[in-house]
């Protein structure tokens, strides 16, 4: 990951000269000093980059299962020591129980409070040193312990060491050393200990939070909570700005401010991109996003949150999502189930939007009694991006400065008290650091499927992409032997846009663009493919392909095109019949009093000369 600190004496990067950080201005600003020129600058902090010796950490992709169970395993032996004043009986304590040099838990150490990551602890390629315990048998610990030790039986720890020689002695492997086996038990948690052996009730009245009070929540990016939710509005296209339909909202905040980290809206349903590119926004720095719709503002929030909160959906539970949380330290806690109010702090910043919403041009309102007669679909007039250009707004500049009931001041106040101080507190915590490569955080949250690559390419969803950078790697063996299995190949989606794909090489450590096979494909989110393949699979049970799908969905394109086309073409003609009445109905209405003012001047008997002329 690389961080860059914000800390006075931190060596940065400023418009490609050397330079430290001198003064911190405020949350988001700081005076740097050129090194060379003694010249001082008080800038933002988006305008600097790392130093030019800062040397990137192993990146996850390249990780196989044995190094990332190295680097695994050396996180658990330094875990201890991370949040500790270290002191050099304690370092000999824990390299002594580990069997390892005192140095060499002083360098895993220094990785890992400068990259912040799980596979900065990986070996070298040049030292690649072999794990000592199999993944085999560190499959069968983990196994064991679920099923065994956090059981309600309360087996003994001698009795789970038993099992767990047992089952290596039943698959010819090696047995482990009863301390490997202690120090699991070790590391697990007391409330995960007590929940496995005691039950659920009993861990609940030991561990579960008052009302009231959120666990942990006690610093900007303790505890963040994520959550979806279908937006009352109906939205249009951007083409033809006809109805489409309501957008869902992928929403993160600070419990502790109350400030908005992030949010990711679109028309898919709720799944893993969405809740991994909402937490990939709230871990960026802003800057870019704000200048992207031309939001004026100040959105001062970046960094690794220590733990981020969630519902029990499927979508929080991906492979993905664990093994990113892994690898940059995240915590993930889910929801107690049946207990709503765990989740109460970011639903009712939802509902606090949902009232704003409402006063939008096509809302749905919360049900049927506010809505009324009020014709959503004939009021819509906001696109999608034009949605999230006003919710930015919205929440920068209404939502963050407005005083929070609860907290009884503005969100952006309480945030920058707890990092800057404040007159009357000292700072709970600086500025965070801004992590370096943003492109590699986005690709790290995005969801990843393993493939071969064929002659044609590879193939996701039915769809076949190709480019001359898989060539090389066509048919490619496990380790280059005639006998060997497939090697198998890391790729990630964007499913708002499957016009391409992102491959990750091996060799070269890094990501390239995969297109279509075919450049003549358009492009389509995944939802729109969905849709395509399941009509295809009710018309047809099989064979289908990249070309039936294309032609399938360019055919229902072009009827969804035409209907909006007619829709709108009979809405114009209405329009005007309905003007063409009004004007008729105006004009008959004048012609009648106009006849009837003839026939009275005619033959009324009582009219009188020069009764009705003007004078001026």
């Amino acid at each position: 990951m690389g961080l860059l600190k914000l800390e006075i004496g931190e060596k940065v990067l400023y418009n490609g000269k050397n330079s430290i950080i001198a003064k911190i201005v405020d949350i988001d600003t700081v005076c740097i000093e050129e090194i060379e020129r003694n010249i001082f600058h008080t800038i933002n902090v988006s305008a600097l980059e790392p130093h030019d010796n800062y040397e990137p950490e192993r990146q996850l992709e390249s990780l196989n299962n044995k190094e990332w169970a190295i680097a695994s395993k050396r996180l658990e032996i330094i875990k201890p020591l991370i949040n500790k004043k270290t002191n050099r009986l304690l370092i000999d304590s824990v390299a002594k129980e580990n069997k390892v040099s005192r140095s060499t838990i002083y360098r895993w150490l220094e990785k890992y409070k400068k990259y912040k990551t799980t596979s900065s602890l990986a070996p070298t390629k040049k030292k690649c040193n072999k794990s000592r315990l199999a993944i085999e048998v560190d499959q069968i610990i983990y196994e064991n312990i679920k099923k065994v030790y956090l059981n309600k039986s309360r087996y003994s720890i001698n009795r789970l060491i038993r099992s767990v020689e047992e089952s290596c002695i039943k698959n010819n492997l090696a047995k482990p050393h009863k301390n490997t086996i202690i120090r699991r038990i070790k590391s697990l948690s007391e409330e995960e200990v007590m929940r496995g052996r005691y039950g659920k009730s009993k861990a609940d009245e030991k561990f579960s939070p008052k009302t009231g009070h959120f666990p942990g929540a006690t610093f900007p990016l303790s505890v963040v909570q994520i959550d979806h939710n279908t937006v009352d509005v109906i939205l249009v296209d951007e083409i033809y700005r006809q109805p489409l339909k309501k957008p869902n909202l992928t929403i993160a905040i600070d419990i502790y401010s109350r400030m908005i980290l992030g949010f990711y809206v679109s028309f898919d349903p709720p799944g893993e991109f969405g809740t991994g590119i909402c937490i990939y926004k709230s871990i960026m720095k802003k800057e870019d996003w704000l200048l992207q719709f031309e939001v004026e503002g100040t959105w001062p929030c970046w960094g690794i949150m220590q733990t981020i909160h969630l519902d029990n959906a499927k979508e929080f539970k991906g492979k993905m999502l664990q093994k990113a949380a892994i690898n940059y330290g995240l915590k993930i806690d889910y929801r107690p189930t049946k207990k709503p109010s765990y989740g109460g702090h970011v639903e009712r910043v939802i509902g606090t939007f949902s009232k704003e919403i409402h006063d939008l041009p096509g809302t749905t309102f919360s049900n049927i009694f506010e809505k009324g007669d009020y014709d959503s679909m004939r009021k819509a007039s906001m696109t999608i991006k034009e949605f999230e250009k006003w919710l930015l707004e919205f929440i920068i500049n209404i939502y963050h400065v407005r005083v929070h009931k609860t907290i009884e001041m503005p969100p952006l106040q309480k945030y920058r008290e707890a990092i800057m101080g404040s007159d009357t507190n000292k700072p709970i915590t600086g500025i965070p650091p801004v992590v370096i490569n943003e492109r590699r955080l986005r690709f790290d949250f995005m969801p990843y499927v393993l493939r071969t690559i064929q002659e044609y390419g590879v193939s996701i969803n039915k769809v076949l992409y190709y480019s001359n950078v898989l060539k090389k790697y066509i048919h490619a063996r496990t380790d280059n032997s005639k006998y060997s299995g497939k090697q198998q190949f890391l790729f990630r989606t964007d499913p708002r846009d499957i016009s391409k794909i992102y491959f990750y090489d091996p060799i070269i450590e890094d990501y390239f663009e995969i297109p279509y096979r075919d450049s003549s494909y358009p492009p389509i989110s995944k939802w729109e493919l969905n849709r395509v393949v399941n009509h295809l699979k009710k018309t047809q049970n099989k064979n289908i392909d990249s070309d039936k799908i294309f032609k399938t969905y360019q055919r229902m394109k072009e009827i969804e095109e035409n209907s909006k086309k007619d829709t709108k073409y009979r809405r114009l003609e209405i329009t005007r019949m309905e003007n063409k009445n009004v004007l008729q109905k105006k004009s008959d209405s004048i012609d009648s009093k106009i006849i009837i003012s003839e026939e009275e001047d005619e033959f009324d008997p009582n009219a009188e000369p020069f009764k009705n002329i003007d004078y001026e």
